[in-house]
This record gives C-alpha cells, sequence and structure tokens, in this order.
C-alpha cells in the first residue's frame, strides 16, 4: 500500500511500494492502446528500468508488457496476462543472460526480432533484463532500432542505475527508476501473499534490507537462514592469520559450490539438446566442427559458473556490511542495543538476532576502526568486480577485518 491506503493490483501487485513508477506506466500503457491523440505523448518506444537490486525491474517490465498486451490493461487474471508475466507469450521477448556480457551477435538477432510483426497482439515488446551487459558493439548494433523503432515495437531495457548503460542507449530511452521498498512494505508482502509468519517476517526483510526475492528466500528457506547466519559469525572468527586464510577458503569454497548447484542440471540439459542438435548419436557419426561447437558452451557455462560466484561472494559482502553497519551504529549511540524495540525502527539494528554478539564488537573496537572495514568491504568488491581471483580477494579481505592497527 501507498501513503493514502491504495493497494496496486492487477499486473502491477507485486511491485511492492512502487507507486510511482506504476502510475508513469500504466498511464504510458494507457495512452498506447488509446485513440486519443492528446495522450500519446505518455507513451515512447524504448524504456530504461532502473533500482536497486530486489527492487522488482524485470517484475516491472513484464507487468508492462502485459499492460500493454491486456485489453483490460493489465488485469492480471485474462490468459494474456498469465501468459506474458510466465514468459511464455508468443509477442514478449525476454532476454536475460547469466554470462558477463550480452555480445553483439545476440543484439542483432533481437533487431532482428523488433523489425516483425507482432503475432497476436498489438504489439511487440523486448524485455532485457541485464541492459547493462551489453557491449559497446552490441550498443552499436541496437542504436538503429532505437532511432528508428518499427511502429509496434517497444523495448524495455532494466538496469541497476541508468549509469550502468552505455549512454549511447540511455539518451535514447525514457527513464523510470525504482526505490528502494522499506521493511514495513516487505513485511507485509510477506504476510499476505507468502503467508509468512508476521515475526518472521519482519525479520526476513529487515535482514534483506529491501530486496524482495532476498527476504523471501529468508523466510521460507532455513538453508537460507543458515547460509546467511554463518557469513555473519565470520567476524568472530579472525583471530588469526591462519583463521583469515581459512575462513577465506571456505567462503569461496561455499560460493563455488553454490554456483554448481544452480547450474548443475542446466549445463547438461545444454550439454544434451547441443548433441542432439548437433547429430551426434546418429549410426555413431560426430558431425565436423562438433568439438569447437561443444569447447564454445563448455566456455560460456565456465563464465556463467564464474558470475555466479561473484554474486554469490557479492552477497557475502553485503552480509557482512550489515553487521559492521550494526557495530556503528552501537558504537556512535544511534542505536540502543539493549532495547529490542529499537530494530523496528528504520535506524535499528539489521541483524537484531544477534544483537549481544554485536554489542560486544562494538565495545571491542572504536567507530574508526569499523569505518576503515567497511571500507575494506568496498575495496573487495571492487577487486571483484576487476576479475581478481576470488580466493585473493577475500584473504585480503579477511586480514584487513582482522589488522587491530
Amino acid at each position: 500500500m501507498n501513503a493514502t491506503g491504495t493497494a496496486l493490483a492487477g499486473v502491477w501487485a507485486d511491485l511492492v511500494g512502487q507507486q510511482r513508477a506504476v502510475a508513469v506506466l500504466g498511464a504510458a500503457a494507457r495512452a498506447a492502446r488509446s485513440g486519443d491523440a492528446a495522450r500519446r505523448h505518455a507513451m515512447t518506444h524504448a524504456w530504461l528500468v532502473t533500482g536497486p537490486p530486489g527492487s522488482g525491474r524485470s517484475n516491472a517490465a513484464r507487468a508492462f508488457a502485459a499492460a500493454l498486451l491486456c485489453e483490460r490493461g493489465g488485469c492480471g487474471e485474462c490468459p494474456t496476462c498469465r501468459t506474458v508475466l510466465s514468459g511464455a507469450h508468443p509477442d514478449v521477448t525476454i532476454v536475460r543472460t547469466e554470462l558477463l556480457s550480452i555480445g553483439v551477435e545476440e543484439v542483432r538477432g533481437l533487431v532482428l526480432r523488433a523489425a516483425m510483426s507482432p503475432t497476436v497482439g498489438d504489439f511487440q515488446v523486448i524485455v532485457v533484463e541485464d541492459s547493462d551487459r551489453i557491449t559497446d558493439r552490441g550498443a552499436d548494433a541496437l542504436l538503429k532500432s532505437l532511432e528508428e523503432p518499427p511502429a509496434r515495437t517497444v523495448w524495455v531495457l532494466c538496469a541497476p542505475t541508468a549509469d550502468d548503460v552505455i549512454v549511447t542507449i540511455r539518451s535514447r530511452t525514457r527513464q523510470v527508476n525504482l526505490r528502494t521498498p522499506t521493511d514495513e512494505d516487505v513485511t507485509r508482502l510477506l504476510i499476505e501473499r507468502d503467508g509468512v509468519d508476521p515475526g518472521m517476517a519482519m525479520l526476513a526483510a529487515r535482514a534483506a534490507q529491501g530486496h524482495v526475492g532476498r527476504a523471501r528466500a529468508l523466510a521460507r528457506d532455513e538453508r537460507v537462514r543458515d547460509a546467511r547466519h554463518a557469513v555473519l559469525t565470520v567476524p568472530g572468527q579472525l583471530t588469526s592469520v591462519a583463521a583469515c586464510l581459512q575462513a577465506a577458503e571456505a567462503l569461496v569454497g561455499a560460493a563455488s559450490q553454490e554456483a554448481k548447484r544452480r547450474t548443475g542440471e542446466l549445463d547438461s540439459r545444454e550439454l544434451a539438446e547441443l548433441k542432439e542438435a548437433l547429430g551426434f548419436g546418429s549410426r555413431g557419426a560426430r558431425p565436423r566442427q562438433a568439438q569447437a561447437a561443444i569447447r564454445e558452451l563448455e566456455d560460456q557455462q565456465k563464465m556463467r559458473a564464474k558470475r555466479l560466484q561473484r554474486d554469490e561472494l557479492d552477497r557475502v559482502l553485503t552480509e557482512l556490511t550489515t553487521w559492521y553497519r550494526d557495530v556503528l551504529a552501537v558504537q556512535l549511540g544511534a542505536v540502543d542495543a539493549a532495547d529490542p524495540a529499537d530494530s523496528a525502527s528504520g535506524a535499528g539494528l539489521i541483524n537484531a538476532e544477534l544483537r549481544d554478539r554485536v554489542t560486544a564488537a562494538a565495545h571491542a573496537s572504536t567507530p574508526q576502526r569499523t569505518i576503515r572495514r567497511v571500507d575494506a568491504i568496498l575495496a573487495a568488491r571492487q577487486a571483484l568486480e576487476h576479475s581478481v581471483a576470488p580466493l585473493l580477494a577475500m584473504e585480503a579481505l579477511l586480514l584487513s577485518l582482522a589488522d587491530p592497527d
């Protein structure tokens, strides 16, 4: 609900706390379907939806696509809305990548798709969920379609921030920014939609810091909660150089295992499908250049695993940041750690269930040292973004966190 108590409905229902963005996108969809020329200015052919992780960028893009195609403007109940939201509608192309980039060949394929007419609806919508990963050459291939768009094609690009998108693309889109949902918004969603216990919903929403998907996972999966708790105990384990190195190895190993868990079945299926397409098994034949195609697939799978490992480590860094944020809040007197009710406020403890440990850590250090530790976490994130070996980056971080100077 928003400040006036009005809940979002239809295809927009899952966009927690995004009333302002929904108003813009909803007006555009209505204008696109309207014969009133005076309202046409509300609609454009290319959009850039930005917002922090977990704010619902891809959900907003799909909801907008459904609102454009639905005869009732995004009712959320008709076959059109259901197929769009599930990714099965023939006039909606959803592009996401588990790789590090979206290359020129893939973009050229999208441009060719954009030139076609809609199959069953009034519009064709192309959603690129990771437009920040489009390469420079890919951006060049996309420009013409953005500059001279087909009459009934709509591009919806998604990225964390506008600055993450190549400027030539950014300048040719209309931007809609999503905000970080409040803890109250996320708590209400978990209770009302997912049936989560109110106490668990509040703890999960607070820990997730506005990331709806993360909050849902924490509320519903004990394994996820255990993994988070293990990360939050790391600062207390850094008692020696050997302990730091062992903890770093454990964190990187856990991230690698999680990446393998998420990709193992997919990797096997992709390889089987490729071999079938290449004709493996037909009278024992091994098609020419088949090995090159298999090697290319294996390289792509390795890149995907690398990205997922990096994403897992980024989550570790985020959890560590919440720990030191709580420690600093206690040190500066911004939080009364002895008062459980204080954590219900926006300035309260993120990790309220660990208040005794947070208080002990705060008393054992200084605000200056805590700030340096937060800086070390930020440096580790930058190192991972610049392809520093994960183990080296994590070892350097944990040694910095343990350093008493």
